[in-house]
């Protein structure tokens, strides 16, 4: 690679990082007043608007029902080992990202007031997206948290406490000919980038021979650990789609430029995941209810204006849609 080469690609590589610092920011914006039926169920961040209150834990009573239902040696501890996937850059937000040099992300807020029910503190231990379930089945967590979407595979070796809906989703660059994404069929023949291990792999590979079998050319999946090489070759042309979670498609393709939301084409429901059996699940589930009942929770996705993805009651291992 030329030096002219190098320093375009480091040129793009800061515009896609100086773009997703903007979405970042306005990520964080929004009024928290009205609930979760305010927001309208509209990407975070749009609009612009006074950034809400960034923590709504303090004014959380303990749920004595829900602290009731935890192992005893966990109410003695006080405490919950958490393993979930380190929080760096933006492209995870609203999920979570890094916003004004801190950690931020309504995953991050469901899990501060969850603790809060429950009367503990999250001891916060870092892995990988394909480490965390092993880690929760091993033992070496007592809690997953990374946007585990509820599938048939997975609950045979963990149990969900759910707390929000997430979908599949796909974006595109502003060049690419398909207009919008109903079904798998509509990839054929593209370029696709997702992220390894997730349930955007097992959707892709499980439908790949469907393509041939209505006639139509194969779509070619490029894995990646991250998403800013991703948006890089949106825009370079290196990549037709991404496919991935809903939440973050909409959010950062409002910001990065040359990209364009496509639609989604599944709706998941999302939840921690603790051992098989464990009763941390129901304290959880029952944690995250009182949570719903008592305002906190849709203010927590109004903050972040995601109130499509809001849930009436959280579920115990819900029926799985794929």
């Amino acid at each position: 690679m030329d030096t002219t080469t190098t320093r375009n690609t480091r040129r793009q590589l800061l515009g896609v990082a100086t773009a997703l610092g903007v979405a970042a920011t306005l990520a964080a914006c929004g009024s928290s007043s009205g609930g979760a039926a305010a927001s309208g169920g509209g990407a975070a961040g749009a609009g612009g608007a006074k950034a809400a209150p960034a923590d709504f834990t303090g004014k959380i009573s303990v749920d004595s029902a829900a602290r009731k239902l935890l192992p005893q040696s966990v109410r003695k501890s006080g405490k919950l080992i958490l393993g979930t996937t380190q929080v760096t850059g933006t492209a995870g937000l609203p999920h979570a990202g890094i916003v004004d040099g801190k950690e931020a992300g309504l995953d991050l807020d469901i899990r501060a007031a969850v603790a809060k029910k429950l009367g503990i503190s999250w001891q916060v231990e870092t892995g990988t997206f394909q480490t965390i379930i092993p880690g929760v089945q091993s033992g070496k967590y007592q809690v997953g948290q990374g946007n585990f979407g509820v599938t048939k595979e997975r609950e045979k070796v963990v149990d969900f406490a759910t707390y929000l809906n997430d979908g599949q989703a796909f974006v595109g660059s502003k060049d690419v000919q398909v207009k919008r994404v109903k079904s798998l069929l509509d990839i054929c023949g593209l370029k696709v980038a997702t992220t390894s291990g997730t349930t955007f792999q097992k959707l892709l590979t499980s439908f790949a021979p469907k393509c041939a079998a209505a006639g139509k050319k194969p779509y070619h999946v490029q894995y990646f650990s991250d998403t800013a090489p991703i948006y890089l070759g949106l825009q370079n042309g290196k990549v037709d789609v991404f496919f991935g979670p809903t939440l973050s498609q909409k959010v950062v393709t409002q910001k990065i430029p040359g990209t364009r939301f496509l639609g989604q084409i599944t709706q998941t429901p999302v939840g921690f995941v603790t051992a098989r059996k464990s009763p941390v699940a129901s304290a959880i589930q029952a944690a995250v209810n009182d949570l719903i009942k008592d305002g906190t929770y849709g203010k927590i996705f109004a903050k972040w204006k995601v109130a499509s993805s809001v849930i009436k009651q959280s579920q115990l291992n819900p029926p799985a849609t794929f």
